[in-house]
């Protein structure tokens, strides 16, 4: 073999040694990246999602036992009539369209809706389900002790199947009187409700005839839609607890009318007893026993605006907004307004915008404790014009001029409870609450075409010594024990208080 042969061939092996060890190389860098040991960059373009606070919705509302998820529940009127127009839940899905928008399918009308977004569509395709990890919470009856307490958890519960991650549940306290606030309430929210009922002593019968009558003879939507549970001190428990089930299948006669109405007050057992009324108690107990992720903690004479569950979960499915994607705990305010007796609540911001320059609506505590619930930025809330959706309008704290602020929002139940030695009568009951959430630097996020309206009639201040007192030593009882507790177990911030 010649020397020019064996130069050829040994170059042309070092060649071939060279190719295979790029080839080597290309394949070890290519499986390298996409390995387990590497981490992938985020794919959304915002920083990465809070999978206790944010999600994409996929379904609104529920759908009822027994049933598909396109099922509406069927009906009847409120003294047996059909009515079923009353009782059609939205079944709100959404989907991408072939222009790489989203769509947003009104399931009960048969009709679309598209929806901008600037999000890719990879990230619009994701459902509340895959954003939000929840557990499930059982419907079960079941009774505890909750310090004095006796508690009836789901004692009466709704009859449609939520899963957490579907809606939102208003979670309120009430004793049987003020009942007459759960229809109206009801036709605004229609998604789940989660009420804890104060009946002591012999008012459990009535608050039991108070639960049958709603019923049995108010909007099907309360038996689909509202869980009631019942507590009681144990000072003061009822002669007899007949079993959740029998009181289910309970009918009632509804020619007696309800059960709230020409009440005497001065001969209810809470009154005749002189016992506080254990706001705090009730508010916790409805809070933590929603079936829902989101909750919103308010009191059963707030009224909401129309359709809200659809459009915050809508809100929080587009997630355009980088106020979401803060790493701060967040709630979502609601502003909060009152109206005349002679006037409806407004159905959306443009009437309540109306009725505010007509001065027949007015913020809320105007005329007993404007700081209370004095919202950062009021003013230009309110002279905003009203959007498609819903947004957060401003990301206020609950500090400087705010300090003593009372908010209602829809949060979780990842947030500070009430505290539970706190009365009605005393008043202060959410601001030890409110002072954890400053301390733990919550933010605010106003929510813009959202709000709350109290049931007609505008407050007025009333002169009550009895009251005046209680209040006195509850914030007693608030500087002296409970504010040096808070500042142990959550700390102290500046420009916190209670």
């Amino acid at each position: 073999m010649s020397m020019f042969s064996i130069l050829r061939r040994n170059w042309a092996l070092r060649v071939s040694v060279v190719l295979n060890i790029c080839v080597l190389l290309y394949v070890c860098a290519h499986f390298g990246s996409s390995g387990p040991w590497i981490e992938e960059p985020p794919t959304n373009w915002a920083a990465p999602l809070q999978s206790d606070t944010f999600g994409a919705v996929e379904l609104v509302n529920g759908t009822q036992k027994g049933a598909t998820s396109s099922a509406l529940p069927a009906t009847k009127g409120a003294h047996g009539a059909n009515a079923t127009s009353l009782a059609r839940t939205r079944l709100l899905t959404t989907r991408p369209s072939p222009e790489g928008k989203l769509e947003t399918v009104d399931n009960s009308r048969g009709r679309n809706q598209t929806v901008n977004s600037s999000l890719p569509s990879a990230r619009s395709t994701m459902s509340l389900k895959e954003a939000i990890l929840c557990n499930e919470k059982s419907l079960n009856p079941r009774r505890a002790q909750r310090g004095d307490y006796w508690v009836l958890y789901n004692y009466v519960p709704m009859s449609m199947a939520v899963r957490c991650w579907e809606s939102v549940t208003y979670t309120t306290h009430a004793d049987y009187t003020f009942l007459d606030n759960l229809e109206p309430l009801l036709e605004r929210w229609r998604a789940p409700i989660s009420i804890a009922m104060h009946a002591p002593g012999t008012d459990f019968a009535a608050t039991l005839d108070a639960i049958k009558y709603s019923r049995n003879c108010g909007s099907p939507l309360i038996s689909q839609l509202v869980t009631f549970h019942v507590f009681f001190s144990s000072k003061h428990v009822p002669k007899v607890v007949p079993p959740s089930e029998k009181v289910m299948s309970d009918t009632y006669n509804c020619s007696l009318g309800p059960p709230w109405v020409n009440v005497t007050f001065s001969k209810m057992y809470k009154n005749e007893k002189k016992l506080l009324y254990p706001v705090n108690v009730g508010r916790n107990i409805a809070r933590e026993s929603a079936p829902t992720h989101y909750v919103c903690a308010s009191d059963i004479e707030l009224y909401p605006s129309p359709n809200l569950p659809a459009k915050f979960l809508e809100m929080i499915r587009r997630r355009d907004q980088l106020s979401l994607y803060k790493p701060n705990p967040k709630v979502f305010v609601l502003s909060i307004f009152e109206v005349d007796e002679k006037s409806q609540p407004p159905n959306n911001k443009t009437q309540l915008a109306q009725m505010l320059k007509a001065g027949t609506a007015i913020p809320f505590h105007k005329k007993l404790c404007s700081s209370c619930h004095n919202v950062p930025r009021s003013k230009e809330w309110q002279e905003a014009p009203e959007t498609e959706g819903l947004h957060v309008f401003h990301v206020g704290k609950r500090t400087g001029s705010f300090v003593h602020w009372e908010p209602i929002f829809i949060g979780t139940n990842h947030d500070p409870l009430y505290d539970e030695r706190l009365s009605w009568e005393g008043k202060s009951d959410k601001m030890t609450q409110g002072y954890a959430l400053c301390v733990l630097d919550y933010d605010f996020l106003i929510l813009d075409n959202a709000f709350l309206i109290h049931r007609p009639g505008i407050k007025i201040f009333k002169k009550d010594p009895h009251r005046e007192m209680l209040t006195a030593k509850t914030n007693a009882l608030i500087k002296k024990i409970i504010v040096p507790e808070l500042k142990i177990l959550y700390g102290t911030r500046k420009g916190c208080a209670v």
